[in-house]
């Protein structure tokens, strides 16, 4: 009979509320316009070219549709379920047709950055040929060509910046949005007075029988058969060729973990703001296109319309070409934002999936400088590098192809909203309108109108659009099979692993507390995520004793939401098995050391702002972290220091130990405190105060009067036209300290930073 005695497991003590950098409903409208509001640059053209004269009017009235389709986002949002359309259609119907419908998803996602960089490509390629042409020049560049290189190149550029993990903002976006708003204002403005000093030839022709003029492609396999006949089906067919205009709309489900309080209505408000001007934007494009140029030249600019827009305005030719000019620049900013976006959304999907265990958790190792998942951003790049190449920079075969995507991803998240309005009927904070209750039995008509027109739409789609259905369903096929395999064989991997691997006990928290941890104040707080780099993590364990004071270790779980959803995070989403791979060498340290460790994992979208909020909740004395590759030691030291004081700031200070590599300690101090100054400033106020004390004011005057008339007068004189030349003297001393320090007392300080 076995005598050994059964060990616990170790305690993690799991946050299952994500710790998020809020951003107002502004910038939240602004990221999703930044990625909505690039359709407006193709979805026109493409949408006529399908369906013919009357498109402008489809694109209206998808434009005013997207209202109903954000009500559903709304609804999904605010039932808290995490994880996106996999996690709300798993929940919905399983796990089969959770699987098929992220693989379209995927395929969405895929296709979006070839569609955006192509799209900017040809306005690119528009404006270098229209500059040609003002020189002289007969040389003109291909433009599906030149689309297609611009397209691979902005593909690889942020590629790279996701690598690294340098983030595109919120104010970013928002500054792009306001130039973009410009463009608008201007596109709508000096287009309404050119129809009127030339003259309208009216509004386009009505949607009707005798209006749309569908081309061959359009038809897909209908051609030749009586569909096409039936009014309701024309309707269905014009419409699922402008749904495209939608493309971007999941965008609103990723910031909303991000969005401030109160966040339904705040969430609200951003959908109203993007209705506006997306329902502006877009169709003004198609109705000022039809209005402004003729039928035939049109066909020339259904790839870059704006830019057509921009040569047929009234003014001189110089002007128009400067004009073009801005709407390229905006059309690469917003068209380069959606490229980004769909890299992110992917990574963050596949992400997802490997943390299930439908992907082998080597697709999720990070890279061994950057910490970021290289493997699955590699996969994501060449997919979108190999659809450009394959469509040679053709708009048109990319939009049929990206709307398979995009109609059925809306479907499938319409649908699963749908089934849990009954399988899940308790309160929401908000429903899409038009609810009706039939005794104990609520009917949501609106949500069922929603989810008709979307699932007709997307099954008119299968037959109309072949590119995309055959690309589609291979790809989508191809990506659930391979999701099938990887998902056994990473399940059986797992039972033989995790053997080797700590048990540990999760205890969820919705918030985190000292006495969650039973943590003193004035611990050391100790950041960790690489576990073959645990440096920072070893000195503290050698230089603490924690008689006098408790040692935590940290991990933040980065959250990208993809479409946030119906309730809190769970703890296997937050604790995988790479965390558990983590803390099992955090555990073998400490218990080699023999001292006692506090186990922590804190969801946020910012790690250095969870760091912080996490450090100040358990009132903490030193925050310890090794260095970044992604940025330096001081510039990570400011942005602690704009965590801290974006948290309130509270009166509670801190000290930040940053560990090179080489095991070099680097203190800066956090919060209020009296600065540090170099020996020969103490020397230069003492002999300030010397010279004024004898001179006139005697013992009444200490050396704080002199500290605080200098400041007060260089307060004064930054506000003053001695402004630059006060700044230059900080320049000099700012760019070349250790040139006017005493060699020793450079090299002692060097390694402080003074915070006000």
């Amino acid at each position: 009979m076995s005598t050994a005695i059964k060990i616990p497991p170790t305690r993690v003590v799991v946050a299952t509320t994500a710790m998020l950098s809020f951003i107002s409903f502004w910038r939240a409208a602004a990221i999703v316009l930044a990625d909505l509001g690039s359709s407006a640059f193709y979805a026109g053209g493409i949408a006529e070219e399908a369906i013919g004269l009357s498109a402008p009017w489809l694109i209206l009235g998808v434009m005013l549709f997207s209202i109903c389709v954000r009500t559903v986002y709304i609804e999904s949002s605010s039932m808290f379920v995490r994880g996106g359309v996999y996690r709300v259609v798993k929940e919905a119907m399983g796990g089969t047709l959770a699987k098929i419908s992220v693989s379209a998803l995927i395929f969405d996602f895929i296709l979006t950055a070839p569609i955006s960089g192509v799209s900017a490509g040809q306005y690119l390629v528009g404006l270098v040929n229209e500059t040609f042409r003002l020189m002289g020049y007969s040389y003109h560049l291909d433009r599906d060509h030149g689309a297609a290189v611009f397209a691979i190149l902005v593909i690889l550029y942020f590629w790279r910046k996701n690598l690294i993990g340098i983030e595109e903002s919120s104010g970013k976006a928002m500054s792009i949005m306001k130039v973009a708003t410009v463009m608008v204002v201007i596109m709508i403005g000096w287009g309404l007075l050119t129809v009127l000093v030339r003259g309208s030839r009216g509004l386009p022709p009505l949607p009707s029988t005798q209006s749309f003029k569908f081309s061959s492609e359009a038809l897909g396999w209908l051609q030749g058969t009586s569909i096409p006949t039936i009014p309701l089906f024309i309707l269905i067919i014009g419409f699922g060729h402008s749904i495209l205009a939608l493309s971007g709309e999941e965008t609103l489900a990723q910031v909303y973990r991000e969005i401030a309080h109160p966040k339904l209505q705040n969430l609200k408000r951003a959908a109203i703001t993007i209705f506006i001007f997306s329902a502006t934007f877009t169709p003004a494009v198609s109705f000022l296109a039809y209005a402004l140029i003729a039928d035939k030249e049109r066909a020339g600019y259904h790839d870059n319309m704006i830019s057509g827009i921009a040569m047929h305005l009234l003014g001189p030719y110089e002007l128009r070409l400067l004009f073009q000019a801005l709407v390229v620049l905006v059309g690469i900013l917003m068209l380069a934002s959606a490229c980004n976006t769909a890299i992110i959304g992917s990574n963050g999907v596949l992400n997802r999936l490997s943390e299930d265990g439908v992907l082998p958790d080597w697709f999720r190792q990070p890279h061994h400088k950057y910490g970021t998942t290289y493997r699955l951003l590699n996969c994501i790049v060449v997919l979108q590098i190999l659809a450009v190449i394959v469509s040679r920079g053709n708009v048109f075969m990319l939009g049929e192809a990206y709307a398979f995507g995009v109609i059925w991803s809306f479907a499938m998240n319409a649908v699963s909203t749908l089934i849990l309005r009954f399988k899940r009927p308790e309160d929401r904070e908000w429903r899409v309108p038009l609810n009706f209750r039939v005794g104990r039995w609520e009917i949501p008509v609106g949500l069922s109108l929603v989810a008709l027109v979307l699932i007709a739409t997307a099954i008119m789609n299968l037959f109309t659009k072949r590119v995309a259905t055959i690309s589609g369903i291979a790809f989508t096929a191809a990506l659930y099979l391979t999701f099938l395999v990887t998902e056994h064989v990473t399940r059986s991997r797992k039972l033989s692993k995790n053997k080797e691997l700590e048990r540990f006990l999760l205890e969820n928290r919705s918030t985190i507390s000292a006495d969650d941890l039973n943590v003193r104040p004035g611990a050391i707080l100790v950041a960790v995520r690489d576990y073959r780099s645990l440096h920072p993590f070893n000195k503290v364990l050698e230089k603490t004793n924690v008689k006098h004071q408790d040692i935590v270790a940290l991990t933040v779980r980065r959250i990208i939401a993809v479409n946030p959803g119906q309730h809190p995070l769970a703890a296997d989403q937050l604790f995988t098995d790479y965390e558990q791979l983590l803390f099992t060498k955090v555990v073998e340290m400490a218990e080699k050391s023999g001292k006692k460790v506090e186990l922590i994992v804190v969801p946020g979208s910012d790690p250095l702002a969870v760091i912080m909020q996490t450090a100040l909740r358990l009132k903490i004395a030193k925050i310890v972290a090794g260095v970044s590759y992604k940025m330096n030691i001081d510039e990570l030291a400011r942005r602690l220091g704009e965590a801290w004081e974006a948290a309130g700031p509270p009166e509670q200070g801190m000290t930040l130990e940053l560990i090179a590599r080489d095991g070099r300690s680097h203190f800066f101090d956090i919060g209020p405190h009296p600065p540090r100054l170099w020996p020969e400033d103490i020397d230069r106020a003492h002999r300030l105060w010397l010279k004024l004390t004898r001179e006139k004011y005697g013992a009444r005057l200490h050396h704080r009067d002199v500290v605080g008339v200098a400041l007060k007068r260089l307060e004064k004189d930054l506000e003053s036209a001695r402004e630059k030349e006060v700044l230059r003297d900080f320049e000099t001393e700012v760019i070349s300290p250790a040139a006017n320090r005493p060699a020793d007392q450079s090299k002692r300080v060097s390694s402080h930073v003074l915070r006000k």
